[in-house]
Formats: C-alpha cells, structure tokens, sequence
C-alpha cells in the first residue's frame, strides 16, 4: 500500500498545488487592485479572470469537478460588478475603501467554512491529481486542512492589514497596510503550499522532513524588494530600507544554508 501524503500523475505534487493559487488569483487581483478610483478595474478584472479560470478548465479537462473556489469567485465578483453598476456615488466610495477587506474575509470565511463542513477547498484539487486510495488517509487529509487553514489565515492577515489601513490610518494606499503586509501574506501562503505537502510525504514515509529554514529562507529574502520599495518612496525611513535590504539579504542566506546542512544525503 502507497504511504505517500501526496503523489500524482499530472506533474507531481507541485502541479497539483498550483490549482487552488490558480483559483485564488482572482481574490488577490481584486484585493491588490481595489482602492479610490478603481474599483471598477478590480473587480473587471476578478470577475474576467474567474470566469476564465472556470472556461479553461472545463475545456482542458472536461471530467473536472465544480470546485467551491471556482463558485464562489464567479458569484461573488459578479455581486460586485453588478452592485457598483447600480451603486449611488456614495456607495461606490465606500465600496472602493472596503472592498478589498470584504474580499479578504469573504475568502477567510470560505477557508475555515470549507474545513469546517469538512471540505477544505484545496482537497477538491486534490483528488483530481492524486492516486484515489489516497484520498480519505489521516496525511491526505490532514495536509489539505493545514494548506487551507494557511491561506484562511493569510487572507486574515491581509483583511487586517487593510482595515487598520482604512480605518485608523485613514489611508487606503498606505504603502504598508495596503501592499507590503497584504503582498507578503499571500506570497507566505504560496510559499507554505509548496512547501508544507514535502514536510507531510515525509512524515507519511517516515523521513526527516525538510527544515522550517528552508521555508522561511524565501520569505526572508522578500525583505529585500521590501526594502528597495521603502527607499524609493518612504524618504524619512531610508535607513529601515537599507536594513531589510541588508539583513533580508544575510538571513535569507543563513536560513538557506541551514536547510541544506539539514537535508539528508543524496543515495
């Protein structure tokens, strides 16, 4: 009996975690995009991109399954379009200031919703990659939960991020509740989706798994363009600059060394 949390025969475990990104690309587009001004760009291109998404993979692959993701970035966009459509002035302002949270939560409720119902999202994509005597083992589930449960959080963070930006610092594009926390919060999750499911194949067969450093290597070494970004247009804190650049750079490295060391040899 195959003991693997993950295997796949459409690209390996890597191609079947690039789906459920796929299919939260309209939500980070919208929640990225949205502020004064351009809400009827966001929410264009979410809703475009959603549908898209849903065309292509039923002409791809014509046996795939609706996937609640897929359903809800229709619906929901399709609300919105057609809410800002209709809206007075007044509404469309407020829907240009708070919007990106509402998306954010929306995607946070489906997250911890789906793993509560006992479907995490991510497992729809799953079962569409993996070998079927796979589906309902402890590892298989459990490693959709904690994926899922990582970009519920994510999404959380970025909803935060945003309403504090909107509502105390009364700033919308503020450059770090509005990008750099929400940006990093998403590329974390990213980050953990490709990661995570090497951590539970191991674990499933008895390995070491690989090293926390080699996750946290690649968000360590994000604090440089962080960096860069706070030179170029927040003058009064050049000097925050120069240090995520800079330790950024030599963490990211020590992290990335640590991982190799801790890797077991090669056969």
């Amino acid at each position: 009996m195959r003991t693997e949390a993950y295997g796949s025969e459409k690209g390996g475990v890597a191609g079947f975690l690039e789906n459920p990104v796929v299919g939260m690309a309209p939500w980070i587009i919208f929640s990225l995009l949205v502020g004064p001004g351009r809400f009827e760009l966001a929410v264009g291109l979410a809703l475009l991109s959603a549908v898209a998404l849903v065309v292509t993979g039923r002409i791809v692959n014509r046996g795939s399954s609706w996937k609640i993701l897929e359903i809800a970035d229709v619906v929901f966009f399709a609300v919105l379009a057609v809410i800002g459509a209709l809206a007075s002035d007044g509404t469309l302002r407020w829907l240009e200031t708070y919007a990106g949270e509402l998306s954010n939560i929306a995607l946070t409720l489906i997250a911890f919703g789906s793993i509560a119902v006992g479907v995490p999202f991510t497992i729809q994509y799953a079962k569409e990659q993996v070998d079927p005597a796979l589906w309902d083992t402890p590892a298989f589930l459990r490693t959709n939960r904690i994926i899922t449960a990582a970009w519920g959080l994510a999404f959380l963070v970025a909803a935060l991020a945003g309403a504090y930006g909107d509502l105390v610092l009364h700033n919308p594009d503020n450059l770090w509740t509005g990008w750099v926390i929400q940006i990093l919060a998403i590329v974390a999750a990213v980050r953990f989706t490709v990661w995570y499911p090497d951590v539970a194949r191991a674990r499933a067969r008895g390995e070491r798994p690989p090293h926390t450093a080699g996750f946290l290597a690649v968000l360590a070494g994000l604090l440089v363009p962080v960096g860069i970004i706070v030179l170029i247009f927040e003058d009064g804190l050049w000097w925050l600059g120069l240090v995520l650049i800079l330790g950024g750079g030599y963490l990211a490295k020590v992290l990335t060394n640590t991982a190799s060391a801790s890797s077991p040899p090669s056969p």
